[in-house]
């Protein structure tokens, strides 16, 4: 097997593809090396880049990557534009080996105008050269079925995301030595966008913190919303307690420490951060931001786009405590390994019909 990405940022799609490719023992391709914060490559994992320069040079680097990889290796990919891609030079017979390519969100809900056009057209122009489509939910499989007509329904496949369990509670272990973390506090984490909703998380805190005057809101991640962000708490004047921390390169120490953790988007493909909060701590707050949330067993769920019940449910796991029912939840995450992703993958890839 071959894993490719577009770059190597650490973010939810590359963190899923490193932990596939370190499972299966396969080289691990990128369009675009980040120049900060990419992911951490353990020692000994083959890994290759295109281009350290422009993501528009990567994509015509693409062809010389694969080179060594045309026949005979099964390679899987990871967003539109990039499967699109490997699934066009599929139909034009430059690579002959066999492509899996993972939907790394429900791009027909989350999108619209010109940018929704293009993944239309990239969607017509490279999917139909595909062996295999990997849904992160049913709910992304059903909405990929509505508006990807061409592509058959018994080459799309559900396979849940893995969470190395192993190397969260490694990182857990680390120490940390952060000021902000002295005191009591909530943990979130994520890129600083809209979807993500820290904007109501805020406002809900505003609420929560009248209650519980000494606990502080960290919200770990990096993106084009911290000014926003940041006027938002000054306006509340919440600046002493709500920190917006900027991307830390391990985050699992402050999801072990925090009083609780919380997700608390509004639209997500699948949170990957929800499960590594469920390991960490266990006490954990989410929104039902994706399809298949509602069947976690040990976390609150609460329903999106709503401070009342953010507030409400934050309230509730402070005043009680531990919602994680233990065995049930380790049980859950056991099922989850990257062991058990690439087993499923392969027996899914087997099981095409010809």
């Amino acid at each position: 097997m071959v894993f490719i990405s577009m770059s190597d940022e650490a973010n939810g799609a590359e963190n899923v593809l490193l932990m596939a490719a370190t499972a299966a023992r396969a080289p691990l391709l990128f369009l675009k090396k980040a120049k900060t914060g990419g992911l951490h490559i353990p020692e000994g994992q083959v890994s290759e880049y295109v281009t350290d320069k422009s993501m528009l040079r990567g994509f015509f680097g693409l062809p010389r990557l694969l080179k060594p990889y045309r026949r005979g290796f099964v390679i899987m990919s990871t967003h539109p534009y990039l499967n699109a891609c490997m699934g066009f030079l599929k139909r034009i017979g430059y690579l002959r080996s066999e492509l899996i390519v993972r939907e790394c969100t429900s791009v027909f809900t989350r999108f619209t105008g010109l940018k929704k056009w293009s993944y239309k057209l990239a969607y017509r122009l490279g999917y139909p050269g595909v062996n295999l489509v990997v849904c992160q939910t049913e709910l992304m499989r059903n909405q990929f079925m509505q508006h990807v007509t061409f592509v058959p329904g018994q080459k799309i496949v559900v396979q849940a995301n893995p969470v190395d369990l192993e190397q969260i509670l490694l990182k857990a272990e680390s120490s940390l030595k952060d000021v902000d973390t002295d005191a009591g506090f909530i943990c979130a984490a994520g890129r600083l966008i809209p979807e993500k909703g820290f904007s109501l998380l805020i406002h809900a805190f505003e609420g929560i913190y009248r209650q519980y005057p000494g606990l502080k809101l960290l919200i770990l991640g990096e993106g084009p919303e911290r000014m926003a962000l940041t006027n938002l708490i000054k306006s509340l004047n919440l600046s002493q307690q709500v920190i917006l921390k900027g991307r830390i390169d391990n985050p699992i120490p402050y999801f072990k420490k925090a009083r609780l953790c919380v997700v608390s988007s509004i639209k997500e493909g699948f949170p990957n951060v929800l499960l590594e909060m469920m390991t960490a701590n266990p006490t954990v707050i989410s929104t039902l931001c994706a399809g298949g949330i509602e069947d976690i067993p040990g976390i609150l769920k609460i329903d999106t786009n709503s401070v009342n019940e953010l507030e409400f449910a934050i309230k509730r796991a402070l005043d009680n405590g531990s919602v994680n029912k233990s065995e049930i939840v380790q049980e859950y995450l056991h099922n989850r390994t990257p062991k058990v992703f690439i087993s499923s993958l392969i027996q899914n890839f087997e099981n095409i019909p010809i």
